[in-house]
């Protein structure tokens, strides 16, 4: 029978579901593997073929490392709290568990449908409150410690407690709160439990905060950063502002060197690395307080060059700093109000990439230079950011880019503070030290030694001191949507409470609708009579989209544990995660968060590594190919229902349309399915080229606007899941992006159809022989064997697929069926084509088992040694044949050979040979 891929694919689905072929144990005598992907979102509109790359990657890597001897773990799950369920709500009414559950059902027949061999008993979701109990759990541990700076991790808030009452405050080293105060341990046990718990919420590692926030009043909620494009909401088009809010927050900035160290132990890309280290931004410097003219208040700067402070000409604050509102004088108010809303405008990220343009308003205040006792004017610009460092920073403009255009656009004074700069233009380099000039008492000296004594001098004057800093800052950790963890909390006279961690999990109440109540609380206010224990107020935010993701990793280890978030015996087992798959837009998101949570349950003791991915691989991503037709304009410039073919197009004034490219095959456009494209082209006119529509083409990221989505699963119902799965792989580099073309999948079909048809005969019975092979045939099979295993090892999936259709072709040259050749062949494809190699593993007689059982082929050297060569064989200078004879045999057997052959003997025409002329592996020339 001839390849029915679609029978053969639905049976061994069948067969893994059926029995749990890839359910993996917590206790093996086999080495652990942990192979994890990084779960999706299900979203409505399903998988397209960019999705699975990295699934195919992985799955291929997780049934070679079960061929090698591994325990593999290769779980699948989803990240099923998210925006969209929660905005469909809103338009439709439909409970978000709803959508998800139809999504999730979705995605997982799509996943079915490409044989990726995931242990399905261990599926989790995040939405679901089995699982989000433990999510809230670590959120109460988070409450619950504190960072002891002595001891470099977190411990619990008791240790922290007994240490006041023992001692107070004095010698405490704590990630904390700028404004704890000091008292004594008498002091400490007169306060009252709820002075107590103030104090205790500037040390506790998640805390409540008044916070700068991107605030999307048409969603009515929080957003990320990377929720935010240009001032808009990434989902919906809808404005953002900058908001001041009470928010949760966690003290990631605590680990803030542990995961800049953790970095060096890791085997991730470095462009990620990098990533990461900017995105935490550590820097040393120094602290500087600037006094207010008339006024008892400082605005305090942290700086990275201590040494250029004699170059200050102004002062920066972010328009969100506490001081602006008394700083700036009455008849400043009206343009400083105006500037602020204007930013409110503006994410944060907007405000950091704009590095061109400036702009800023000024307050009418003046601030005291700490060393010189100049006034200096106090301005405020959107550059500068509330959260970042300390909210305002002193400008130098001979020392700085944007200092300098703000100085240079507003007329402020720019001083060269070294002969390094004499003669500032807009290049000035401020790293070019030279000595310091008109610079107090640093004058003479060189940039060390400079920034040695202003860093005394400020101390000396009560006006600073040395200090690291970090552009990375505690993550926000409240959204004020409904589709989300409830935050374990109540709050009992104004403070934050956590529940019985008996009670656990808090589960979503039902509301009325999705959206803030009338007065503005999030969705959760709409619930009904929904207080703890009857009486007091929970918190009515929701954990952010990270939460869940923070953590998932673990639960795999052991998702139906009830009684804990994962048992010490799965830990121990599993301990992380060896292969991480996934996207690199999640590097100074998901992956930094995930770090954080890990080193935390590390410190506490319930975790063994200290961090979660040992290696991390993304994937490029799979781009549309767009098609394009072309409609003409007429005289008024309305388009026309004429469209002329790509290349007569220049003829004629017309306007780019895109078109599904589901109806186009080899750039033509099937003309009657564009007809049915949409009603109004139902009489469509054509200018064609040859009797042919030709579109034009475009490389552009997959999207449903424009109409370039290509469907799995119509790609797997016309050629077959394995098809697709070796295609995707084919298509390049796994890392590199690379365009989507389904015109060569059929290349990939007709391999696996010819791979298929070397079992069996031309009638195509099954029909395979127990010879023993050629050394030939051998040799074709150990390459491949080895060429496989060094790919695989080194995650080059797209050389192997070159690879395995050479071999295939040289066995089918070799008219080669013999079954110690593919057995072995079967075994050394299963992870790109599970579904062809799982019956060809059947009928080869393999009864036992599955081949996810088989043992990888031992690769044999010897059998690549090259003891024969195929001499071209000529008769008077004109090659007629080749002969493979043994590289070993001396010329009188190698002419004994070639004068014996038939073929050779015809050539000759019975004459006999003058000489034959012998060159050891390379010809034979018989001349006669």
């Amino acid at each position: 029978m001839d390849y029915q891929f679609r029978e053969i694919e639905k049976k061994w689905q069948r067969f893994w579901a059926d029995n749990q072929t890839f359910k993996v144990d917590n206790h093996s005598a086999k080495p652990k593997y942990y192979v994890l992907d990084m779960f999706p979102y299900p979203s409505g509109a399903g998988l397209h073929v960019g999705h699975p790359l990295g699934y195919i990657a992985s799955d291929i890597f997780s049934r070679y490392k079960r061929l090698k001897g591994f325990n593999v773990l290769h779980p699948m799950g989803y990240d099923s709290f998210g925006l969209p369920a929660e905005q469909y709500a809103i338009q439709t009414g439909q409970h978000p568990a709803i959508t998800t559950e139809a999504n999730i059902n979705r995605y997982r027949e799509q996943l079915d449908n490409l044989g990726f061999s995931f242990d399905w008993s261990r599926e989790v979701r995040t939405s679901d409150p089995g699982y989000y109990k433990w999510t809230q759990w670590i959120f109460m541990l988070l409450f619950n410690s504190w960072y002891n700076l002595d001891t470099d991790k977190a411990e619990s808030i008791e240790s922290l407690t007994e240490k006041f009452g023992r001692a107070g405050s004095e010698g405490i080293k704590a990630v904390c709160d700028d404004d704890t105060s000091s008292f004594t341990a008498e002091e400490w046990r007169e306060k009252s439990d709820e002075e107590k718990q103030v104090e205790l919420l500037k040390y506790r590692l998640t805390y409540l905060r008044e916070s700068t926030v991107n605030w999307c009043p048409a969603l009515g909620t929080v957003l990320a950063n990377d929720e935010v494009k240009d001032g808009f909401s990434e989902r919906g088009g809808y404005p953002v502002e900058q908001k001041k809010m009470m928010q949760w927050s966690m003290r990631i900035t605590a680990y803030a060197d542990r995961l800049i160290q953790g970095l060096d132990t890791v085997d991730w890309p470095e462009p990620l690395k990098e990533m990461q280290r900017n995105w935490i931004g550590k820097s040393v410097g120094a602290l500087v307080k600037f006094g207010l003219k008339n006024r008892p208040e400082f605005i305090e700067v942290f700086t990275t060059r201590v040494d250029t402070i004699y170059g200050t000409t102004f002062l920066v604050l972010a328009p969100e700093h506490e001081l602006v509102e008394s700083l700036t004088t009455p008849d400043r108010k009206a343009e400083i109000t105006n500037y602020i809303d204007q930013t409110k405008k503006k994410s944060e990220l907007d405000r950091m990439a704009d590095t061109k343009t400036v702009s800023g308003a000024f307050t009418g205040s003046y601030a005291l230079h700490p060393v010189s006792g100049e006034q200096i004017p106090v301005w405020i610009a959107d550059y500068v950011l509330a959260g970042y460092g300390t909210g305002a920073v002193m400008a130098v403009p001979s020392g700085d880019q944007r200092d300098w255009l703000f100085a240079t656009k507003f007329g402020l004074p720019i001083v060269a503070i070294s002969d390094a700069q004499v003669g500032l233009d807009e290049q000035a380099d401020p790293t070019k030290e030279g000595k310091y000039i008109n610079s107090g008492i640093i004058n003479g000296l060189d940039y060390k030694a400079a920034t040695t004594k202003l860093i005394e001098k400020l101390e000396e004057l009560g006006a600073g001191k040395a200090k690291v800093n970090y552009r990375l800052r505690d993550a926000i950790f409240g959204r004020q949507r409904y589709w989300g963890e409830p935050v374990p909390v109540y709050f009992k006279d104004g403070l934050p409470q956590l529940i019985d961690a008996a009670e656990l999990p808090l589960v979503l109440p039902e509301v009325d609708k999705y959206l803030p109540t009338e007065s503005g609380e999030p969705p959760l206010g709409r619930a009904d009579n929904w207080k703890y224990r009857g009486e007091l107020e929970y918190e009515l935010s929701t954990m952010p989209g990270w939460a869940g993701s923070s953590w998932y990793w673990f639960r795999y280890m052991d998702a139906r544990n009830e009684g804990e978030f994962a048992s010490k015996d799965a830990i121990a087992y599993w301990k992380d995660v060896d292969l991480y798959i996934g996207g690199s837009e999640h590097a100074t998101g998901h992956l930094l968060y995930s770090r954080f949570w890990n080193k935390f349950l590390k410190d506490l003791g319930y975790v063994i590594e200290e961090e979660p991915f040992k290696k991390l691989i993304n994937q490029g991503m799979i781009q549309g190919r767009s098609n394009f037709v072309y409609r003409l304009i007429d005289a008024e410039g309305k388009g026309t229902n004429t469209f002329v073919s790509a290349g007569l197009r220049s003829q004629y004034k017309a306007s780019a349309m895109h078109v599904d490219v589901n109806i186009v095959e080899n750039e033509i456009l099937d003309l009657t399915k564009f007809k049915a494209f949409r009603p109004e082209f139902e009489n469509a006119e054509f200018i064609l080229e040859n009797g042919k529509y030709i579109c034009g083409v475009e490389i552009e990221k997959m999207s449903k606007s424009k109409f370039n989505v290509v469907n799995p699963d119509e790609l797997t119902e016309r050629f077959g899941a394995d098809t697709l799965r070796m295609y995707e792989m084919f298509l390049g580099p796994l890392e590199q992006s690379k365009p989507w073309n389904t015109n060569g999948i059929e290349g990939v079909f007709k391999f696996l159809r010819k791979f298929w048809k070397l079992f069996h005969d031309d009638e195509f019975n099954f029909r395979v022989s127990d010879e023993e092979p050629s050394k030939a045939e051998f040799k074709a099979l150990h390459k491949i064997i080895r060429k496989v295993e060094e790919d695989i090892e080194r995650f080059s999936f797209n050389t192997s697929v070159s690879s395995f259709m050479i071999c295939v072709n040289e066995l089918t040259d070799l008219k080669c069926n013999k079954r110690q050749i593919l057995q072995d062949l079967v075994i050394v494809l299963q992870p790109y084509a599970p579904h062809i190699t799982e019956e060809l593993w059947t009928l080869l007689g393999n009864q036992a088992g599955t081949i996810s059982v088989a043992n990888y082929p031992a690769f044999n050297a010897e059998y690549l040694v090259e003891n024969e060569f195929s001499y071209p064989v000529s008769i008077n200078g004109k090659t007629r044949l080749n002969l493979n004879i043994s590289l070993g045999l001396p010329q009188p057997e190698v002419e004994a050979i070639v004068l014996a052959n038939e073929d050779i003997l015809r050539y000759m025409d019975g004459k006999t040979p003058k000489k034959v002329i012998f060159v050891k592996g390379k010809i034979i020339n018989v001349v006669v």
